[in-house]
C-alpha cells in the first residue's frame, strides 16, 4: 500500500560546445534502450529523455532504480560524446533550435500548443503514490495543494533561460504555465467535481482525454496514483529520493486523518498560488504565507511543522535517512543555489559569461552522474 514510482527527465548536450542537442543520435538512443528496455524513453522535444522505475515499496529500492539508469544513460552518452544532465532548465537550450520528436501523440500537441510547445525545454521529476481509494484522489489534492510550494522550493534548479540567469530559482513552472491546464489544481472537493471538469473538456472536443490536463499535482489518468508534478528535475539524486519521500509521507498522512487541510478554501488557494511564486523566485530562502493561520513562516519552520504531523508514516516507510537529507538541502542549498554561486563566481573572477555557464553545465553534469 502506498507504493511510489518514479520519473526523472534529464537534458542532453554536446559534450564539447555544451550545448543542448536539437536532435536525437539515433546510436545513444539504441545503447540507451539495449541497456534500460522501456524503463528510458524519448520525450516531446529531442533535448530530452526520460526515465522512470517501476513501483517501489522503499525509498532505497527507488534510488537504486535511478543510479542505474543514470550510470546507464550516462556511458551511452559518453559513448557518442554527449552529456547528461538532470536540470529543470538548461542553460544553453534555446528554444528556436528545437524539434519535436516524432511520436502520434505530440503532433496534435505541438499542432495546438504552437511557440509555446517549442519553449516547454523543461525537465522535471515526477512522483506516483499509490492511492488504496482512488475515488479519493481529488479531494486528497484539494488537501496536499498547500505543500506544492514547498517541494518546489526544495527541488528548484532551474536559475537559467537561454543562455541567461533569470533571477529566479526556478523558472521552470514560469515557462511551463505558459502551458494551458498546468499550475495549481483547481479546487475541486470531490471526484464528481473533477470528472464534470474532465467531461466538458472533452465533450467540446477541446482534450482527448485527461492525460492532457498538466496540473502540479494530478490524479494519473494511468495508474491508481496521486502524480507529483510540481518538482524540477533534481540534479542531486539523494535530494529527488528525499522529496519524493516527504511527498509519499504527506499522501499518507492525509489519507489516513482526512481532517487535515479539509477547511482548504479559495483564499487558501489563493495565498498558495502566492506562495508558488515566491517558491519559483527565493527557492528555500523564501518567506512563505501559512495558508492556515496566514503568519509568515520559512522552509525551515514550515518542513518542521510537516515532519512532526509525518511521524508516523516516516516510521512505517523506514525512511528517516531519506527525510534527513531534506536539511541538508536546507542548509547546503539547492541545485539552483550552487548553480547561481558558481556562474556568480565565475563571472566576477572576470570570466566570459559562456565560459561561466560552461561550468554550471559541467558541474551538473558530474552531480548527476554522482550516484
Amino acid at each position: 500500500m502506498y507504493t511510489f514510482g518514479m520519473e526523472e527527465e534529464y537534458f542532453v548536450f554536446d559534450a564539447g560546445t555544451r550545448r543542448a542537442v536539437h536532435r536525437f543520435d539515433k546510436r545513444f538512443l539504441v545503447g540507451a534502450r539495449k541497456a534500460l528496455g522501456d524503463r528510458v524513453t524519448t520525450e516531446m522535444l529531442q533535448s530530452q529523455i526520460e526515465v522512470a522505475t517501476p513501483p517501489c515499496d522503499t525509498a532505497q529500492e527507488a534510488r537504486a532504480h535511478l543510479a542505474h539508469y543514470r550510470r546507464a544513460l550516462g556511458e551511452a552518452a559518453a559513448a557518442r560524446k554527449l552529456g547528461l544532465a538532470a536540470m529543470g532548465t538548461f542553460p544553453l537550450a534555446f528554444w528556436p533550435e528545437q524539434s519535436v520528436t516524432p511520436k502520434a501523440r505530440y503532433g496534435p500537441i505541438m499542432d495546438d500548443l504552437q511557440m509555446i510547445g517549442y519553449r516547454n525545454m523543461l525537465c522535471g521529476m515526477h512522483v506516483h503514490v499509490e492511492v488504496p481509494d482512488v475515488d479519493a484522489r481529488i479531494n486528497l489534492i484539494m488537501r496536499l495543494s498547500p505543500y506544492l510550494p514547498l517541494l518546489l522550493a526544495l527541488s528548484t534548479s532551474s536559475p537559467f533561460w537561454q543562455g541567461h540567469l533569470t533571477g529566479l530559482c526556478g523558472y521552470r513552472l514560469a515557462a511551463y504555465d505558459e502551458l494551458p491546464r498546468t499550475g495549481l489544481p483547481e479546487l475541486f472537493r470531490t471526484n464528481e467535481d473533477y470528472n464534470e471538469y474532465v467531461a466538458a473538456l472533452t465533450g467540446a472536443g477541446i482534450i482527448p482525454d485527461a492525460s492532457h490536463i498538466w496540473w502540479a499535482m494530478r490524479p494519473s489518468p494511468k495508474y491508481p496514483t496521486l502524480e507529483l508534478r510540481v518538482a524540477d528535475s533534481c540534479t542531486r539524486l539523494d535530494d529527488a529520493v528525499a522529496i519524493a519521500t516527504l511527498f509519499r509521507c504527506l499522501v499518507r498522512a492525509l489519507d489516513r486523518n482526512r481532517s487535515i487541510n479539509a477547511g482548504f478554501d479559495r483564499v487558501g488557494r489563493a495565498i498558495t498560488k502566492e506562495n508558488k511564486w515566491r517558491a519559483q523566485r527565493y527557492g528555500i530562502a523564501a518567506t512563505f504565507v501559512d495558508p492556515f493561520s496566514h503568519r509568515p513562516i520559512n522552509a525551515r519552520s514550515w518542513l518542521g511543522q510537516v515532519r512532526e504531523f509525518i511521524a508516523g508514516d516516516i516510521d512505517v516507510f523506514g525512511c528517516a535517512a531519506e527525510i534527513a537529507r531534506l536539511d541538508a538541502i536546507l542548509a547546503e542549498g539547492t541545485s539552483a543555489d550552487r548553480q547561481i554561486d558558481l556562474f556568480t563566481r565565475a563571472r566576477e573572477a572576470g570570466g566570459r559569461r559562456l565560459t561561466a555557464l560552461k561550468e554550471v553545465i559541467d558541474w551538473a553534469a558530474a552531480e548527476t552522474a554522482a550516484v
